[in-house]
């Protein structure tokens, strides 16, 4: 074995406070697994605008306790400056339910109170969005999420967020810089929960946010009105908590899947427990065709994100992220005019999400704008036109996030359910479903389609992979696609935008995107992933329905011009052999 390998591998074990992960590095370095050894030596995680995560285990690259404490003893160190001192507010941590998420936020507590912080730590695993609540509620400086969202139950991860949202630049920057400074974790000291900063958040807070969730409605129906749902927590932590808010919205009529109900961080029933994966909503589907649902709902384990499928026709439809976002917005809308306050609505994109958002917003006389990926650039954003008198009706990514209104600054799968379960309701009430709506919604703004291709490329060789591709988008961009003209190119990273052969300043800060902008009004649009190692591809149209023409044959024109772009651009962007 290389031996300035095994010294880097050494020097880690004696700093490493977590005897799990030393023995597992102590067992690679005696079977000399020279490759696994610096596979998790090849660098540190990384922590960016979404935090970390990565594969759980020993080393640098891996989520573990050595990790978590380097990244928690940076954000002190932040702190420290942003608010001159020890803030008086608790920061508030929770967690989700994989393996090692409890041990993860405890010792991320047991930093931020040797230090002096007030800590407020769930006692048990919570939603992502209940956590954000919290930190609300409480004021918090900062809070901190262990879980790795959606990701398989051999990852673990840690959202932080700052003055109630994800941190965006140059926040990110400061605290990945002051994670650097730190000396060695050992040197970094802890506190432990007996400490009187230190307090427990239980019942009380879960309680305020089901029915802050539940009280998200628009309140628009005449009558109750029957509406069986099907629903799945897909091993993840929003089971009860979504039941719950539903029933105290009028919802009663929910079937769950039971073997997916519990919190289970090694997620059994899935392979993948994402409910955008296929095969993924297989059991709440099954259900659903069981119990005749009219509207099924899946959350992914942490309950940030939501997804649908809507009987239709005597069929189940699953709705894409773009198809449910911009129906949330429509019905907020049009079901009553946004009137909680006397701000002036806003509804709010990403920029891989579609443009029909755009187009409702211009129809109904409410502010619409895209950010780039996110909801942090969301929320960004939201507070910016703050000052200006607005107030967030949606925000939404194509990703399947959604915020309903203002107060939770990040994605929330749980307040989505109930509004979208309203939004059945109103829909049945008027004898329709929410796609006929859709349907209705097309012929009014435009029918938008979309695509979404990912290309996973794990490792080090398919980080080369996607890098090499996203460069070849740079410089050597097709001049056309499925037949189209591309008419102007936008390098974020570059901070550029080319049409006509004439280069300009984009709009949006920098990000490592590329953007085709099509004759007729389409995009196709290309980045890396920023949690999972994929290349992800998106393509979103815009098809005119003729007056006289069926929903079916203009959405095959569609889907037939979606394939292709999708297939030209593999060709473009894959590197020549």
């Amino acid at each position: 074995m290389d031996e300035t390998l095994a010294a880097t591998v050494r020097a880690w074990i004696e700093d490493d406070p977590e005897a799990e992960t030393r023995a597992e590095l102590e067992a690679l370095l005696e079977a000399g697994d020279e490759a696994d050894l610096a596979e998790r030596f090849r660098g540190r995680l990384q922590f960016g605008t979404a935090g970390l995560r990565g594969l759980m285990g020993g080393g640098p690259n891996r989520m573990n306790q050595a990790t978590i404490v380097r990244m928690t003893a940076g954000l002190v160190a932040y702190a420290l400056e942003a608010c001159r001192g020890v803030p008086e507010a608790p920061v508030v941590i929770g967690f989700d339910a994989r393996r090692t998420s409890r041990g993860l936020a405890t010792a991320a507590a047991e930093v931020l109170l040797g230090a002096g912080f007030r800590v407020a730590l769930f006692e048990q695993p919570a939603p992502t969005p209940m956590v954000v609540f919290a930190s609300n509620e409480l004021q918090a400086p900062a809070a901190l999420v262990v879980t790795a969202s959606h990701n398989p139950p051999e990852y673990n991860g840690c959202k932080v967020y700052w003055m109630g949202s994800q941190i965006v630049p140059p926040v990110d920057a400061k605290i990945a810089a002051a994670i650097d400074a730190v000396p060695s974790v050992r040197s970094v000291a802890r506190t432990d929960l007996s400490s009187p900063r230190h307090t427990a958040i239980g019942a009380d807070l879960r309680d305020a946010y089901t029915q802050y969730a539940a009280d998200i409605r628009l309140d628009v129906l005449a009558k109750p009105v029957e509406l069986r749902i099907a629903y799945t927590a897909m091993h993840g932590v929003g089971g009860d908590v979504v039941v719950d808010a539903l029933a105290r919205a009028g919802f009663e009529d929910v079937s769950v899947v039971a073997s997916q109900q519990a919190p289970d961080g090694t997620f059994p029933t899935v392979a993948f427990p994402n409910p955008e994966e296929d095969g993924a909503m297989d059991l709440v589907l099954a259900l659903a065709a069981e119990k005749r649902a009219h509207l099924v709902l899946a959350n992914d384990p942490d309950a940030d994100r939501l997804a649908m499928s809507i009987l239709h026709d005597g069929r189940y439809v699953n709705l894409t992220g773009d198809q449910i976002g911009c129906l949330l917005a429509h019905y907020a809308l049009t079901a009553r005019p946004w009137s909680r306050t006397d701000r002036k609505p806003l509804v709010l994109s990403s920029i891989v999400s579609t443009a029909m958002l755009g187009a409702i917003g211009a129809h109904t006389g409410v502010r619409a704008e895209q950010t780039l990926t996110g909801h942090k650039w969301i929320h960004a954003r939201a507070k910016a036109l703050d000052a200006e008198g607005y107030e967030l009706v949606l925000g939404y990514e194509e990703a399947l996030g959604y915020a309903v209104g203002p107060v939770i600054r990040d994605k929330d799968g749980i307040s989505a359910a109930v509004f979208a379960a309203e939004m059945a309701a109103w829909c049945a009430e008027r004898g329709r479903t929410i796609v006929d709506e859709l349907e209705s919604a097309w012929r009014t703004y435009g029918m938008y389609l979309n695509k979404q291709v990912s290309w996973v490329l794990p490792g080090t060789d398919g980080a080369a992979q996607i890098q090499a591709a996203m460069e070849r988008a740079r410089t050597a961009p097709p001049a056309t696609l499925a037949g189209l003209s591309v008419v102007a190119t936008t390098d974020l990273r570059a901070g550029t935008r080319t049409a006509n052969g004439d280069t300009t300043a984009a709009d949006l800060p920098p990000a490592n995107l590329v953007i085709f902008e099509l004759d007729g009004g389409h995009r196709v649009m290309l980045r890396p992933s920023g949690t999972e190692p994929k290349l992800k591809q998106y393509f979103d149209l815009r098809v005119e329905v003729a007056e006289d023409e069926t929903i079916d044959v203009a959405r095959a024109r569609g889907d037939a011009l979606l394939e292709r772009l999708a297939s030209d651009l593999a060709s473009a962007i894959r590197p020549k052999a």
